[in-house]
C-alpha cells in the first residue's frame, strides 16, 4: 500500500530551479471556493427563493478596475440550486455588505431605508421651515459635543505627555517612605503603651523588673 502523505521528495543532483520557467497567472484567474449566500435572494430565471446561509460551490475573482479606498473587490459565481442558472454577486466594502449583480435580486437591501429616510426627511424640511430649523438646531448642537469632547481628550493628552514619569515615581516613594515612617513611629507608641500598662500595678505604682541571679559556676 502506497503512502497517503508523502514525507520525502527525492531531488537529483543536477536539479537546477533555474531552468524551470515560471508560469504567468492570468489576471481573470478564478478560483472554487465554499460558500454561503451571504443574503436572502430571488432568481430572476425560475424565481426560487434563496435563503441565507445556503452552501454553494462558487467561483471567486477579483473585480478588475473597481475598488475603494483602495480595497479589493471580489466577484463570486453560484448557481440556482432549482434551474441552475448563473447568479453572480459581489463584496461592498463602502457598506460592509454585498450587492446582487446579477441573475438574483436581493430581497432585503438595508441602505435603502437609510436612503428612503433621508429623502423623507429632506421633503420634511422642504415642507415644514420649523423642522429644518430644529435639524439644524441639532446638528450644531451635536457637533459642538463632539468638539467639545475632542478639545478635553487633547488636553488630557497634554497633560499626560507634561507629567515626568521619574517625578511620580519619586513622589510615591517619598510618600510610601514617609507613610511607612509614620507607622512605625505608631506602632512603638502602642508597644510602649501595652508595655507601661502590664508593669504597672493595680494601685498605680510601677513594679521593678528584678534582674534574675546569675547562676553560680559549677564547681570541680
Amino acid at each position: 500500500m502506497s503512502e497517503r502523505k508523502v514525507l520525502n521528495k527525492y531531488f537529483p543532483p543536477n536539479f537546477d530551479p533555474s531552468q524551470i520557467p515560471r508560469q504567468k497567472k492570468p489576471k481573470d484567474l478564478q478560483h472554487k471556493v465554499r460558500l454561503m449566500s451571504p443574503f436572502s435572494m430571488r432568481c430572476e430565471s425560475c424565481g426560487e427563493y434563496i435563503y441565507k446561509g445556503k452552501k454553494f460551490n462558487a467561483r471567486k475573482e477579483t473585480v478588475e478596475g473597481e475598488t475603494y479606498l483602495s480595497i479589493k473587490i471580489f466577484r463570486f459565481y453560484i448557481r440556482c440550486p432549482r434551474c441552475s442558472a448563473e447568479i453572480t454577486f459581489k463584496t461592498d466594502p463602502k457598506n460592509t455588505d454585498y450587492v446582487a449583480e446579477h441573475g438574483a435580486s436581493r430581497n432585503f437591501e438595508p441602505w435603502r431605508e437609510e436612503d428612503e429616510k433621508k429623502e423623507s426627511g429632506s421633503e420634511e424640511e422642504e415642507e415644514d421651515p420649523m423642522k429644518a430649523l430644529e435639524n439644524r438646531t441639532l446638528d450644531s448642537k451635536r457637533e459642538m459635543e463632539i468638539l467639545d469632547a475632542l478639545d478635553e481628550i487633547r488636553t488630557r493628552n497634554a497633560r499626560s505627555e507634561r507629567i515626568d514619569v521619574d517625578e511620580v515615581l519619586n513622589r510615591f516613594s517619598t510618600e510610601d517612605q514617609a507613610e511607612i515612617s509614620s507607622r512605625m513611629k505608631e506602632e512603638e507608641e502602642e508597644f510602649e503603651k501595652e508595655a507601661k500598662a502590664v508593669f504597672e500595678s493595680a494601685d498605680g505604682e510601677q513594679v521593678r523588673k528584678l534582674k534574675e541571679a546569675e547562676p553560680d559556676p559549677i564547681t570541680l
